[in-house]
């Protein structure tokens, strides 16, 4: 039966330490030279439960430390399998961690690493977009911790990579989003790899009823931990709503980046088209950008990440790809340049920002035709969106006339539109129109004067011919000669 523990209310006391969790002295360490002192809630919650032996389904808001919370207390219980032996046979896989991006796999990959440092326990990360060969030398190395996507995982299990027999845990780090995008199928078949004894922990930002229901079938006894609302948005991020029109979204983002004095921004977007040429219009403003989609190859798109954690880069516009577990330390802001079509992913999206208590601003562009969508977002949050107006600066550049096609399309004239006739024939407007009378001709007085003949009667000078020669007498068997025409050649032919 399900146990459930009820959302956590605001804590009395100080928070409680790491240092007193049962944990091997190396792990300590680790976590402490990660700079971690105080649990967060769902930590604080969920470690306990897990190293209890207890199925788990933790709901957190994202950026809450979800990666800590089932990565730390699983070392723990790992270390009894720490070996020196070199042998692969010695490492079999023991933990697994199923993740729907790559991105959000390298980063619990780069995590598991951390906090394992000053152990012998092996992780590695596959995933697909790369070459298969060296995660194939890794996994024939053995490895105790692999951190994985499904399609990828699906394809070291079929070349007969990797043996899944030894698994002891196993981790759907964001499942919700994993359903969403299609992986039911293939986590069905990765799971029927695994052992029936083994633990199994659920960990999202958000858990639909499909959710708990499916994890119910795979989930024995699961704990239920939720430390805020379901769905949930952080406290520490602004969210501000402003309507303007779709050619007015960039010049928006830019006038706030000016006047809020950010640093860096993710601008998020629905399609890989949008995000690639509204990286090239950024760039073209003088901004340092980088396009993060599906359509990138993982080094390129692990480049991007790479450059933007580092301060290369100004803006990252991405798709939802880059919505899910990314962990940017002190992102500022966050812009949704195109409101989510799912109202879940507003909440990971704005995620990125407000991370491990810092504030942070989440930005979203409502346009004419974005009124449904943000309906379902008010839905989700329970709460009515206050939709705000913005004044833009007056110094965007005039947009210029476009120039006729040909002379059936006379240019724009600034002249007063004509109304609907009256009796008096007069019409008026105050709106530009564009005219259909043919431009005015410049007078000339010699043109213009009407024909006149000569008084001689002579013909007029283009009409003066010279006589012709009297033609000789042909006879009716010969024919005449052509004439051809000066230019070629000239002469009788």
């Amino acid at each position: 039966m399900q146990q459930d523990i009820p959302p956590s209310e605001e804590a009395k006391d100080a928070p409680p330490l790491f240092s007193t969790l049962p944990l091997d002295p190396k792990l300590l360490r680790a976590v402490a030279d990660s700079g971690y002192v105080a649990m967060t809630p769902i930590q604080a919650k969920a470690i306990p439960i897990v190293l209890a032996g207890r199925d788990v389904m933790g709901a957190a808001q994202t950026g809450t430390g979800k990666t800590a919370a089932f990565t730390i207390p699983l070392l723990q219980k790992m270390l009894r399998h720490e070996t020196g032996n070199t042998s692969p046979a010695r490492h079999p896989v023991r933990a697994l961690v199923l993740a729907p991006t790559r991105e959000l796999a390298d980063q619990v990959a780069a995590n598991v690493k951390n906090y394992a440092k000053h152990t012998q326990l092996r992780s590695v990360v596959v995933f697909g977009g790369i070459d298969m060969k060296p995660q194939t030398l890794a996994l024939k190395a053995g490895v105790e911790v692999l951190i994985a996507t499904p399609g990828r995982l699906l394809d070291h299990i079929e070349a007969k990579n990797v043996v899944l027999n030894q698994v002891e845990y196993v981790v759907l780090d964001e499942a919700d989003r994993m359903l969403d995008i299609g992986f039911l199928p293939d986590l069905q078949r990765i799971l029927s790899y695994l052992p029936k004894a083994r633990q199994t922990l659920l960990f999202s930002a958000t858990f639909s009823p499909e959710i708990k229901r499916l994890a119910n079938s795979y989930l024995q006894d699961p704990v239920l931990v939720e430390v805020a609302r379901p769905n949930a948005t952080a406290s520490t991020v602004e969210q501000r709503f402003y309507s303007c029109d779709d050619d007015d979204k960039r010049a928006v983002i830019r006038q706030l980046l000016r006047t809020r004095e950010l640093s860096q921004a993710i601008i998020f977007v629905n399609s890989k088209l949008g995000a690639a040429r509204l990286a090239r219009s950024f760039e073209r403003d003088g901004l340092k950008t980088q396009a993060l989609h599906g359509d990138k190859s993982q080094d390129e798109r692990l480049k991007a990440l790479q450059a933007f954690k580092s301060g290369e880069v100004d803006l990252l516009v991405a798709t939802d790809v880059a919505a899910r577990g990314l962990d940017i330390a002190d992102l500022p802001a966050v812009f949704n340049f195109d409101v989510p079509f799912h109202a879940e992913d507003y909440v990971h999206r704005i995620g990125r920002t407000g991370r491990a208590g810092a504030s942070g601003l989440a930005v979203t562009l409502v346009a004419r035709d974005d009124m449904r969508l943000l309906g379902e977002i008010e839905k989700l949050l329970k709460k009515k969106i206050d939709l705000e107006a913005i004044e833009l600066d007056d110094d965007r550049p005039m947009r210029r006339p476009r120039a006729p096609r040909d002379d059936r399309e006379a240019p724009l004239v600034d002249a007063p539109r004509p109304a609907p006739a009256a009796a008096d024939g007069v019409r008026s407007s105050g709106r530009p129109w564009r005219s259909n009378a043919p431009a005015p001709r410049a007078a000339d007085p010699f043109f213009d004067k009407p024909y006149e003949p000569s008084p001689d009667g002579a013909p007029p000078a283009w009409e003066k011919t010279t006589a012709a020669p009297a033609a000789k007498l042909l006879t009716p068997n010969i024919r005449p000669k052509k004439k051809v025409a000066a230019l070629l050649g000239g002469g009788n032919r």
